[in-house]
């Protein structure tokens, strides 16, 4: 089985992330990057599917020299090869130009099921795998925390407010994964040694003949405003304090 899992490097969960000055978007300095945490999913969902069918799994990536990093993590998970789109003329690219191009690099290759993470923490918009689903005429089966695949077909459980859809359909197919599909595995250090020689074919745009600009662009962006300080209660009565905290969750706060 070929099998394809699209990764994205993005800003670690515990970064502290600032504003530039001119709101054109964010201070990278300091910041630490790692893959996107439900990329990870994808990328342990894409090679259970490798140990149970056999075959390669690609990580494929659009991004900086540093995204670089992803796919290493990736193959040192143990994925086989790499595709590293890496053009600055697309910096700041919207989904639909990011799909454009991911599209174009997995047409270069054979693919049975393309596993992309539900959406990525940084721009939040959950709109990628969408888009690539759509220009590749492939069936799309989103937020997916249970996948079971036949290697014809590929049956996903889908959670809704309430409930569970379970949905099937023909492979090739993209599935996007959700907190709760699997547990990554961790690279090991043979791992992370074989990583480093395992093959990253690094491309732009160009050379896969895309040529396409974003439909949308970040105007500016603001940092939320700051939190005013909290209020401590004192005394020694907890009658006093608590009708003390009554009101001014009544008056100040009014949340009652």
């Amino acid at each position: 089985m070929n099998i394809v899992a699209c990764v994205k490097q993005v800003p670690d969960t515990e970064a502290q992330i600032k504003v530039k000055p001119d709101g054109s978007g964010i201070d990278e300095s300091g910041i630490k990057w790692v893959m996107n945490p439900y990329d990870e999913f994808g990328v342990e969902e894409a090679l259970k599917y490798k140990e149970k069918f056999g075959g390669d799994v690609t990580i494929v990536t659009f991004g900086p020299a540093r995204a670089m990093e992803s796919i290493r993590t990736a193959l040192a998970m143990g994925a086989d090869k790499g595709i590293h789109i890496d053009d600055p003329s697309y910096d700041g690219a919207d989904a639909y130009a990011t799909a454009s191009v991911l599209a174009a690099a997995i047409k270069t290759i054979p693919y049975d099921v393309i596993f992309c993470g539900q959406r990525a923490i940084d721009d939040d918009s959950g709109q990628v795998a969408a888009i690539l689903a759509d220009m590749l005429d492939l069936p799309q089966l989103t937020v997916v925390t249970k996948a079971e695949s036949d290697g014809k077909t590929v049956k996903v459980v889908r959670p809704v407010e309430g409930a569970n859809f379970v949905i099937e359909a023909a492979l090739p197919a993209v599935v996007t994964a959700q907190k709760g599909l699997n547990e990554p595995r961790y690279a090991s250090l043979p791992g992370i040694m074989k990583a480093k020689k395992k093959p990253v074919d690094v491309k732009k745009a160009a050379d896969l003949g895309v040529s396409v600009e974003s439909k949308s662009k970040v105007a500016k962006m603001v940092p939320p405003p700051a939190r005013p300080p909290g209020k401590i209660i004192s005394g020694d009565e907890p009658a006093a304090k608590a009708a003390e905290l009554a009101k001014l969750l009544r008056e100040e706060a009014k949340v009652i």
